[in-house]
């Protein structure tokens, strides 16, 4: 979750699976993530076998509402608070892939899961949160601000707070884990038949969705799952070695979407990595030399004004001009 303490160092974390997936890629664990735009069981089939959900949401403090599910204090597995501003993105991703068994991953990453082994949740987030090769790799794709607006004496103005958790299985139960919380959230056992901890999962999501406002946008999810490339290409070349052209044909439409994909995350990323100060100083330079800057900058107030009176015909919370 995000606040105004940036001391940490840790950087806010956009909920976009090619930012993701780059994590993970760095943590040398063989799974992306994608994202989920409906959870029936045709819309998850693409992604399967699925290993958790991560969940973003809109935080709001409201103590009166009841919990779904139950607090589990004695979880054997991995689970680690979040201690600083803006990590619960990292941190939903360590409290997944600590939970998975046999999980490949670098050197680096099963060295920290192994030192904090048997850590209190809050000795483990204090320890994760201080490491830092994954602060680096956290902030890859987040790169702090090239200007700041302290000691400029504006206003401060409260920004929505979203927060990252994470919904798995674990020992046959549906586990819910929130850094903010003090334990792992038991929300029951589940069948194996059928779609096993997904159906239990999906019902306690819907019903966490419904909480919000008919048509609210307070919140993404997200998929984490196996990295579908190498079956695919196994599945590939043993159709081309048998001669089944059109299973072959059909591997190489979805081989050709994933490297797409990946081709996409990979340009979106290098954007993010882009530092664009240079750039917008020498638009400006140039427009004042034109003189097009002075025009520009009072269109760019009539339309402030005009986003200001509309939000407060709806209602909203009152934007300053400058």
């Amino acid at each position: 979750m995000s606040g105004e303490d940036e001391s940490s160092g840790w950087q806010l974390t956009e909920s976009d699976p090619g930012v993701f997936s780059e994590l993970l890629k760095t943590l040398g664990v063989p799974l992306i993530v994608d994202d989920l735009y409906a959870l029936d069981a045709a819309s998850l089939a693409q992604f399967q076998p699925i290993s958790a959900f991560i969940f973003l949401f809109k935080w709001v403090q409201s103590p009166t509402s009841p919990m779904a599910g139950n607090f589990d204090s004695s979880f054997p597995g991995f689970f680690a608070h979040q201690v600083v501003n803006n990590a619960c993105a990292t941190l939903a991703v360590m409290n997944a892939i600590g939970n998975i068994s046999g999980l490949p991953m670098g050197s680096q990453l099963a060295d920290l899961i192994a030192f904090t082994t048997g850590m209190d949740p809050q000795m483990r987030g204090m320890a994760i949160t201080s490491s830092d090769w994954l602060r680096e790799a956290h902030n890859a794709l987040s790169p702090p601000s090239a200007i700041s607006l302290d000691g400029l004496g504006l206003p401060k103005t409260t920004e929505d707070a979203y927060h990252f958790i994470v919904y798995m299985p674990y020992l046959g139960s549906v586990y819910e884990f929130d850094g903010l919380k003090s334990n792992p959230i038991s929300h029951g056992t589940y069948e194996e038949s059928g779609e096993g901890w997904i159906a239990k999962a999906r019902d306690v999501i819907e019903a966490r969705i419904a909480t919000y406002p008919p048509g609210a946008l307070d919140f993404s999810l997200l998929a984490l799952h196996e990295d579908p490339l190498p079956s695919l290409t196994k599945q590939l070349d043993e159709a081309q070695k048998s001669n089944n052209g059109f299973i072959a044909e059909q591997l190489m439409v979805r081989i050709t979407n994933e490297n797409a994909k990946r081709e996409q995350w990979a340009f979106e990323n290098s954007l993010r990595r882009h530092n664009y100060v240079g750039f917008v100083h020498a638009l400006l330079s140039a427009m004042a030399k034109s003189g097009t800057l002075d025009k520009a900058k009072e269109d760019a107030r009539k339309v402030m004004k005009e986003r200001i009176a509309k939000q407060k015909e709806k209602g909203g919370a009152a934007m300053d001009e400058d």
